[in-house]
Formats: C-alpha cells, structure tokens, sequence
C-alpha cells in the first residue's frame, strides 16, 4: 500500500471519528424494528438510562450508536449497561472504586473521598500510605495506581466544583 493510500484511508477513518463527536448521525441501527422507530413519542417521556437500556436490548450493542441516539456521554452508556448486567469490563475515571477493576482494587477500596477538605485530607494520607508500601515493594504498578486514585480524586472533585478538594489531590501529585 502506497503513503497516498495510506493517507486516504486514515482520512476516511478520521472523517467518520469526526463527524462521530461533532454530530448525531441520522443513520439508525438496522435491528430496531420499525414499531419502535415510530414510538419516538414515547420514547422522549422514557429516561436515559430505559431508553439505553431498550436500544441496547432491540440489538443496538455498539456503544456509538447508542450515544448517537440518546445524545449521552459514552461513558454514562457504558456505566448503564454495565450496571444492568449487559456487559462487562468498562472502567473510566467515573467508574466506582468499588468495583473491581485489577488486582490492585482491593486496596483502594473506599479510600477515596472529598465530601469535605477533611475527608479529602484523610482520602490523600491512605493513598500516600499505599503508594510508599508499594514503593517498598518495588511494584510499580501499584505506586502507579495510586497515583491514578489520586488523579481521579482531583478530576472529581474539582468537576463537583470542589477546589479546595481537589488541591490536596493535586499537591500529593505534584509531589509524586
């Protein structure tokens, strides 16, 4: 294959990622019964999460084509899913931590929090407190892991509005 081939090809790819985050798509998902495609009525005094719920269930199980429909964050998509047992394994920086996501889970189980500077302050003491006995071990890993809970302490945080918060996050950080 030639550069120039190369390069339309790719082109065609970002053009499609593009118009995937710029606009809807008015392609629909071909496994939706036409019955359903004419309850659009009733599909606008459904919530989010039934109609995600549905459009997965009629057969739409790409993620895209659901958030194209329901015009909501692939990853809100993903967390309903998931919630409701249609599929596993997707984890974000909004994913609970206490879910299991890697070996190092149980670990950092419930040891984040920022209701409060208070509670962030403790939530930074734990997470320190691991990432030095890590550090001990010489796992790497799970040094690097908690220095992603405290990154997702402070993206939290500071999205909830909470910047005295997130600062204590971003400071261990700094340091680290």
């Amino acid at each position: 294959m030639t550069t120039e081939e190369l390069i339309q090809e790719n082109s065609r790819t970002l053009s499609f990622e593009l118009e995937y985050a710029d606009e809807p798509r008015n392609a629909t998902v071909e496994t939706i019964t036409r019955d359903e495609a004419t309850t659009d009525e009733l599909a606008e005094h459904r919530s989010k999460k039934e109609r995600i719920l549905s459009l997965y269930r009629a057969g739409a199980t790409d993620i895209a084509d659901i958030v194209r429909q329901v015009k909501a964050r692939p990853s809100y998509v993903a967390q309903v899913l998931q919630g409701a047992g249609l599929i596993n394994g997707y984890f974000d920086l909004y994913t609970t931590t206490a879910r299991e996501q890697n070996v190092y889970s149980r670990f950092f189980r419930n040891v984040l929090s920022f209701k409060t500077v208070e509670a962030a302050r403790e939530s930074v003491q734990k997470i320190d407190r691991l990432y030095n006995y890590f550090e001990r071990l010489g796992d790497r890993a799970g040094q690097h892991q908690a220095m992603v809970l405290a990154l997702t302490g402070k993206n939290r945080a500071r999205w909830s509005g909470k910047m005295d918060e997130a600062q204590l996050f971003s400071e261990w950080l700094a340091a680290h």
